[in-house]
């Protein structure tokens, strides 16, 4: 299976989580089932789905630092699942550049969320680098 399918399994599991309140593992095997995951998929969505909910504290608190008066319980679920799984690929995964976690995260917006949803990711992933990397809205 392609990364962008694992990604995209995993970004769904984080919205389950979301839902439900627990890791359910029983829906990660019923979903390896389904798709014909191999180890190296399931190795990365392990990895996404532990590194989110063990910073989600962190996650959350960089996307509410950059939700000008919105408090994160009007961000719908799906969106926050995708801004959590981008930012922990940003910022805890070497191996994937930006450039790649922020598009794929709109484009999962655009498949999954309403018709603002890309541009408000890409906002919002947008900022937080160049705050992280010192470059103005300018430059």
């Amino acid at each position: 299976m392609a990364r962008k399918s694992a990604r995209e399994a995993a970004m769904k599991m984080l919205y389950q989580f979301d839902l439900l309140g627990e890791n359910n593992q029983h829906a990660l095997k019923d979903m390896t089932n389904e798709l014909s995951l191999d180890k190296n998929d399931l190795f990365y969505i392990k990895e996404i789905l532990d590194g989110c909910l063990l910073h989600q504290d962190e996650l959350d608190k960089i996307i509410a630092d950059r939700t000008r008066g919105w408090s994160l319980d009007r961000i719908s679920k799906i969106d926050m699942s995708i801004l959590r799984l981008a930012l922990y690929e940003i910022i805890h995964r070497d191996d994937i550049p930006n450039s790649v976690s922020i598009n794929e995260a709109v484009e999962l917006a655009k498949i999954y969320g309403n018709e603002k949803a890309g541009s408000f990711i890409n906002g919002i992933l947008g900022t937080y680098l160049r705050s992280r990397d010192g470059t103005s809205e300018k430059d």
